[in-house]
This record gives C-alpha cells, structure tokens and sequence, in this order.
C-alpha cells in the first residue's frame, strides 16, 4: 500500500460530486481494493460515481497506471509483437479468425482475453467450447509459448492487472460497463501489461455495442490511441458497425463453428471482411509489410492457401484443445433442439435491437446474469438473414438452438425477437457499411 491514507467515503463522495481525484488518490483506492481492504460494496460505488461523472484524460491515466502496475508486466523484443481488441458485440467471434491469419503472417500475437460483460460474449467463454482447452496459464508459459508459436490464448489471471480483473467482474453486474475512462484503463492495463509492441482496436458501434453513438465510439477510439502513444506503442482503431450480430452465428459453440468455417474461407462475408482487415492492420504495424494494401494482399493468402487455419490448429494442440473438432463439428456441444423464428410479413430487414440477442441468449443459459453462474454452450442462435436482406411472409429469419425442456422458454424467445428485437419494413433496406473510420 502507499504511505498515504485516505478515507474511502471520502474518495467515492468527491468523485460523486464531480471533482477530481489525484494520482495518490486513485491508487490508494485501487491497491486497497486489491489487497481486498476495500470491500466489493464501496468499489461499486466508486464505479457507477465515475460512471456518473466521469473521468478527464489526467484522471483516467492515473487509474490506467494504477491498474497496470497492480500486477506483473512482460516485455518483448523487437516489434512484431501484435494484440488486437474488440470493444465486444453480439456474434463478434473475429478473434479467433484474425489472430491465426496475423500469426500465419509472421506476427507474435498474445491474446490475454476476457468473459462475457454484459450482453457481449466473452472470448475465453468461446474457446471453452472446445473440450479440453486450457486457458489458465501462468506468465512464464504465456511468454514461452508466444515466442515458439506466434500465438497464444488465455485468460486474465492474477498475475496481469488483477485490479482488473476485479474490476470487471463487478462493472458486468452494477450496469458500469459503458464508460470511456473505465474501458479505456480495462483495456490498456491488459494490453500494456502483456508485452504487446502494438495494438489494433476495433471500436463498435451501434444497438449491439457499449457505445451506441459513432460519436462515443470515436472518443473512446481516440481515448485508447492517446494512451498507448503516452507508452510508445503502436496504435490503429477501426469503428466498424455492430447493429446487428457480425456472422450469422450467435452463441459460444454456434460461434466457434463459424469461426473454423471461416477459416476454411467459407464463413459469412462480413465476418471475413472484418477479420482480414483487422489481421492486416497487426501485420502492417508489425512491420511485416511496409504498406497496408501489401499487408492486405499477405492476410487473404495465408487464409485462402490454408495456413492461417494450420496456425489454429497448432493453437488448439499447444493449449490442450481437442484439434478434431476442426473436421467433426459434433464433438462440440450443441444444442439438440430448434426452434424456427419466422418473419411476421414479406419485406426487408431493417433493424435488429442488437443488444436484446445477447440478453435473450443469457436468458437461454448461454450467458451469466450472476458471476456464479456457469455457462450452456450448446445454446445459441443462427440468423439467415441480415439488415437490407430480402424476406417473405413465413420465411424463417433465424434459428433458436435449445434443450427439449427449454421448449415453452424458446417460444417466448421467438415471441419477443418478433416484437421487439427484428423489424422488417415494406421499403427497401439499404446494406450497412462495417467499417466506418480508421484512426491513428
């Protein structure tokens, strides 16, 4: 702990009345929250006061530092060594696409992942889908197997910003999560203190997205690329569209199946779009091509040639991963039991609330509502259409994967992706745009 004592009502009533906190201030908070000295209850507090009040660019990188320097950090040499981050949507399984392509290309990349937050997925609940694959390890193993196999996943653990860790159990349960300070300090302290040389952001925005508005998400894009620049890494944000799931697959076993498709280069085309783009960006600031268009033109031939999905392969053996299920899909779970959702009238999609898909597949299982809670895999959606797309009275727009006691629960799962979630308009629909802006 610091020599300096502070009172915690104090720290959470200042912030709640919209002042500043120091460095001094910021920190004594986090390592007593830490050191578990500050309980859960005043944390949440202090959360929803920044939340409510916010954070300027001093204060947020002092809790950034703060975060960080509550665990270990690796360095690496050179600089090829290369993360990407997602913001979290619905159906945003581009990590497991994107990760093997750059790896394929020669870049070093150390994915240290989440779980679900919120009504987005989490990574490390994805891959867990495959049997057998170990996400928890330790630092000295991270770091070993990066620099043999140019790619590695896992989960955070306490070694790399435990105050994180922390943290974001409690911002998924208190409604905390959509804040630029408290995102930005989440994932820089992660990927600052992983070793990464370089970091490619993908920002969403949209009714799926943390940040709703184009507006927030270029504030948080800039909030991030300001702050790896203050520790001279690498930086490129993409904001790219989350108003409606990327893929057609929703859900951790549905969404791993459709990440290996893709990898096949047969997965949907804008899941594809956005994982080459992403992958050529980490191999431009790699170093490994001089110009993004080279980099671009490198990313689409490890994927079409096969070796991007080697990459994976060698990815599921290292960590333990039952590799088969690449060529047999029924070793992963699924659910046995489907439920057509039809369209209510002919027409064109028009929007979907994106957000209600991911809630509505916690209500499924295939989320937590609690911390405790344990997660179905199996369960999940697949949408055969998208926004701009063609549909006739009766057609089906999705599929809703679920047990045989989960029946009457999917019929109102149905219910209310019709009523509330997907509307169709008599007009034509045009086609979004996925990737709106770069910055850098």
């Amino acid at each position: 702990m610091t020599k300096e004592k502070f009172q915690v009502y104090s720290l959470i009533d200042k912030k709640k009345n919209g002042e500043k906190l120091t460095k001094g201030e910021v920190k004594w908070f986090i390592q007593g929250f830490t050191e578990n000295s500050i309980p859960d209850y005043q944390m949440s507090a202090m959360l929803m006061a920044i939340f409510l009040k916010g954070m300027d660019v001093t204060e947020t990188s002092f809790l950034t530092d703060a975060m960080l320097e509550s665990g270990e950090q690796l360095k690496f040499p050179g600089r090829n060594v290369i993360d990407k981050h997602s913001t979290g949507g619905v159906g945003d399984k581009a990590s497991f696409i994107l990760a093997p392509i750059a790896a394929a290309a020669g870049v070093k990349v150390p994915m240290i992942a989440g779980r679900g937050l919120g009504h987005t997925g989490g990574t490390i609940d994805k891959i867990e889908a495959i049997r057998g694959f170990q996400t928890n390890l330790d630092l000295k193993t991270f770091q070993k197997k990066l620099l043999k196999d140019n790619l590695v996943l896992m989960g955070q653990t306490q070694e790399i910003a435990p105050a994180d860790r922390l943290i974001y159990a409690l911002r998924d349960v208190t409604a905390t999560i959509d804040s630029i300070p408290l995102i930005t300090a989440s994932i820089m302290s992660k990927k600052l203190a992983e070793g990464a040389n370089g970091i490619v952001f993908d920002i969403k925005t949209g009714t799926g997205a943390f940040m709703r508005e184009t507006k927030q998400a270029r504030a948080l894009g800039k909030s991030l690329i300001s702050t790896s620049k203050r520790f001279k890494k690498k930086a490129v944000a993409l904001i790219t569209d989350m108003n409606q799931p990327l893929g057609n697959a929703v859900g951790h076993a549905n969404e791993m199946i459709e990440s290996i498709e893709t990898l096949k280069g047969k997965g949907p085309a804008d899941l594809t779009e956005l994982s080459i783009a992403l992958a050529a960006h980490m191999i431009h600031i790699a170093g490994v091509e001089k110009t993004f268009p080279k980099a671009e033109a490198l990313a689409w031939k490890v994927l079409r040639d096969g070796s991007a999905l080697k990459e994976f392969r060698k990815l599921l053996r290292s960590q333990g991963g039952l590799e088969s299920v690449v060529d047999d899909y029924s070793l992963i779970p699924q659910a046995e039991e489907k439920t057509l959702v039809m369209s209510p009238k002919s027409g064109y999609v028009k929007m979907f609330e994106n957000d209600k898909i991911g809630l509505l597949l916690i209500d499924l299982g295939g989320g937590r509502k609690m911390k405790s809670d344990v997660i179905d895999h199996s369960v999940g959606f697949y949408f055969h259409k998208k926004i701009g797309d063609k549909v006739k009275k009766g057609e089906p727009i999705l599929t809703i994967s679920h047990h045989p006691q989960q029946k009457k629960l999917a019929q109102e799962v149905a219910r209310c992706l019709i009523k509330e979630v997907i509307t169709v308009s008599t007009s034509h629909i045009k086609k979004p745009k996925l990737i709106l802006e770069l910055l850098n």
